[in-house]
């Protein structure tokens, strides 16, 4: 099989499984987010850490927009049609 991520991302992903698993990982800048929870959590700021540091990574996934982004959007455009049925 194929390396996905160069060796030195590896040891970062590595690293903050290592803290996720002692319970010492927190999200957020400054570790104000709270404990991180969950397995993807850890290994998405693992490959964030490495990409903040410019090793060499697969691209991120390109696609459909985040659940968030998606409630945002259909929140402005119920406020946009609101606005508009009101005026006429």
């Amino acid at each position: 099989m194929a390396r996905r991520y160069s060796r030195s991302a590896s040891k970062d992903v590595e690293r903050e499984m290592h803290k996720f698993k002692r319970g010492t990982l927190r999200s957020g800048k400054g570790g104000r987010g709270g404990r991180v929870k969950s397995r993807k959590q850890a290994i998405a700021i693992g490959l964030s850490e490495a990409r903040r540091e410019g090793k060499r990574l697969l691209s991120r996934p390109v696609g459909r927009p985040s659940k968030t982004a998606r409630s945002r959007a259909a929140k402005k455009g119920a406020q946009t049609r609101k606005r508009r049925s009101a005026r006429s």
